[in-house]
């Protein structure tokens, strides 16, 4: 039966560069479905992944009901505020099966909210305290800079004000944030303090979609969360459950989605924290040979072939979406779990890279699985996969035979767009490749284009628009200033933005502060500079002074944004290229009911430049636009009609559109409705 219905749509079909491959697709896509059922037999993934509900400390009718994985623990015992942190019987579990589940039943008065508590586990040979693996919130110590796992259960839990968010079926325009450096002061931003001042700036600016990184519990502010001890766990340095609950509420009440960077590619290596050596041995989630440390990121990597492991994970996406009503999911470092040298040293320029048997296909059945258990529980939430290697099948539906993913990141656009910047001026620019690489994506798939990453932003690094200006950020942002160099790089940070938008194929992400041109890089607190947050916070009261550039930016952003929210120009996903000039800089493109030109030149400006298309025009967004730190050197508010092709004009088109060009500008042009063929 199965191989009847991954006849009828396979999404292979689209690329003949994988008929070779047909067999390994198929098998591969087989072994998911096998181990789908062997985990869940006539049932479903939804109700296989309940681990949190089964494990980690519960209240009931009864009193309190606390239980724990761990196969080659001896003995276990609960410590905390509530027993004076010492062993006591009455605080000891007891393992209740061969599979090794350990379970204590407490008197309601045994366990308050808000109370600290850990486990010890002994195994032979050793002892050690831990974090329950399903703990949901954690606390650190100020001094100590040590986690105790607390109690949260109030009595009055979190009323929803909005408890089934239907977010509207339309392309994602995702703002990426991070809620600790969201705030302007020179410390620890908190949920509450997103939730009040960030959101409306997101609203207003008519982003749809808000991606939260560094949520899941980690150890190290500085790791960006990318290094998680705590899945279950929501991280405590920014404010507690119930204010998480609320900022996705607020969000919501906006009519934006909330989802969150999920990172299931590794887990910190932490002992005390994390998951390594949870019972004494190093196999419980994690491999134990060659591939146990990520040789890149010093952490441990996780043995998806495990069925624990898949429970675990699968749960953990569940959670997320039940507890906190979260809206899907960024999976981090997919490039990573996919292949067994993490992708490193790889360029992927030929097929035989995705199935030369060095791909771990367990991780491949994890992410298939992860897809299924998260569509099945939330069916509009989103899943998009961090992943370069642009491995087939990965952002195309299970129906099709793919891994599931809704979107995949465009990682090699920011790529694209920091060489440029970094290696080459802007007149050397090959317009021909600029556009293919813009709009090239595996048939089958949608991906999530950006400018830039908030990696290109961290210590070391440089931001689009501080490697453009430089020295001039701190000197010439003044709005009666002017320079070659700031001229420059304000028309391209406006221009880079729009074609990357523009020719996003499925939606577009922003990292938080880089649509105003956010100055200076990212730089979390560490020794190194003596613990300073001084460069992990937004200033955006720069945004804000209307004597600053930052505004002329900022306007920009809203207006390209708006381009989505009022016209649903990412909906239509077909970018029609009708016009490439890499002589002149110029590039045309239709998309939907708009069409856009952009002059890339450096000071040519063209008069009655002839772009072959037919139809009436009116302009309603160009970079040259005053309100967006633009020379007004366009005219607004006529309408641009095509003619018939003049003598002089070089391709073998009937109409013509003439325009004036102004060098580095960019028009976006809606096409009008023509009642009578004698308006053109």
């Amino acid at each position: 039966m199965w191989q009847v219905t991954m006849s009828a749509a396979k999404f292979y079909l689209s690329d003949p560069w994988l008929d070779p491959f047909r067999f390994t697709i198929e098998n591969r896509i087989l072994k998911c479905v096998s181990r789908e059922h062997d985990l869940t037999g006539s049932g479903s993934l939804e109700n296989f992944a309940l681990g949190h509900f089964y494990y980690g400390l519960h209240r009931t009718p009864e009193g309190w009901i606390f239980r724990e994985w761990a196969p080659n623990a001896t003995d276990i015992f609960l410590l905390g505020t509530f027993n004076n942190w010492k062993k006591k019987e009455d605080y000891r579990l007891k393992r209740i099966n061969n599979y090794g589940d350990w379970e204590i039943k407490l008197h309601p008065e045994s366990i308050m909210h808000g109370d600290l508590y850990k486990l010890i586990i002994h195994w032979d040979g050793g002892s050690g305290e831990r974090i329950p693996s399903y703990a949901t919130r954690l606390i650190q110590d100020d001094k100590t800079k040590i986690f105790s796992t607390q109690v949260w259960a109030p009595e009055e839990p979190y009323k929803w004000k909005i408890s089934n968010f239907k977010p509207l079926a339309t392309a994602p325009v995702i703002y990426e944030a991070h809620i600790g450096m969201a705030t302007p002061e020179e410390k620890l931003g908190t949920y509450r303090e997103f939730t009040g001042k960030v959101i409306p700036k997101i609203a207003q600016s008519g982003y749809n979609t808000i991606q939260l990184m560094a949520i899941q519990e980690h150890p190290f502010y500085g790791s960006f969360g990318y290094h998680v001890s705590s899945f279950f766990a929501a991280s405590s340095r920014f404010g507690t459950p119930d204010d998480l609950k609320a900022l996705i509420d607020s969000a919501h009440s906006s009519g934006i989605r909330v989802i969150m960077d999920l990172v299931h590619s590794h887990s910190v290596k932490n002992i005390n924290e994390g998951l390594g050596m949870f019972d004494g041995t190093p196999g419980q989630y994690f491999h134990t040979n060659e591939r146990r440390n990520h040789i890149a990121w010093d952490s441990l990597c996780f043995d998806y072939g495990k069925d624990n492991v898949l429970h675990f994970l699968l749960s953990n996406c569940r959670y997320w979406l039940e507890e906190y009503k979260f809206d899907g999911f960024r999976f981090d470092g997919v490039t990573s779990m996919i292949y067994y040298d993490h992708g490193l040293g790889k360029n992927f320029t030929s097929y035989q890279d995705y199935f030369d048997r060095g791909q771990d296909e367990d991780a491949l059945i994890y992410l298939y699985l992860a897809n299924k258990v998260i569509h099945s529980f939330k069916p509009e939430a989103l899943t998009i996969a961090e992943e370069m290697s642009g491995m087939p099948g990965l952002a195309a539906s299970t129906a099709k035979g793919g891994y599931g993913f809704d979107y995949r990141l465009s990682m090699g656009v920011p790529d694209l767009w920091i060489k440029l910047v970094k290696d080459q001026p802007d007149e050397t620019w090959d317009m021909g490749n600029l556009i293919h690489e813009l709009t090239q994506h595996r048939p089958e798939e949608k991906v999530i284009s950006y400018c830039e990453s908030h990696d290109q932003a961290l210590v070391g690094d440089k931001t689009l628009i501080f490697r453009m200006l430089d020295a001039e950020m701190y000197t010439g942002m003044n709005k009666a200033y002017h320079s070659i160099a700031l001229d420059r790089g304000i028309a391209l940070h406006k221009m880079i933005r729009l074609i990357t938008f523009s020719t996003a194929g499925g939606g577009y992400l922003n990292f938080m502060g880089n649509e105003f041109g956010h100055p200076e890089w990212i730089d979390f607190p560490r020794e190194g500079n003596n613990w300073s947050y001084k460069y992990a916070r937004r200033q955006w009261q720069l945004a804000e002074n209307q004597d600053l550039k930052y505004t002329y930016l900022l306007k920009f952003d809203n207006a390209m944004v708006k381009l989505h929210k009022e016209y649903r120009i990412l909906d239509e996903m077909v970018v029609h290229r009708i016009y490439e000039n890499n002589y002149d800089k110029v590039i045309a493109f239709l998309r939907g009911e708009f069409l856009l030109v952009f002059n890339f030149h450096p000071t040519n400006s063209f008069t009655d430049y002839g772009i072959p298309v037919k139809g009436k025009f009116r302009i309603v967004l160009d970079t040259d636009d005053p309100e967006f730190g633009g020379f007004n050197r366009i005219d607004r508010n006529q309408f641009y009609t095509s003619t018939r092709k003049a003598a002089k004009a070089t391709l073998d088109y009937p109409f013509y559109l003439y325009l004036y060009l102004p060098s580095r500008t960019a028009l976006v042009l809606k096409i009008e409705q023509v009642k009578r063929a004698t308006d053109l």
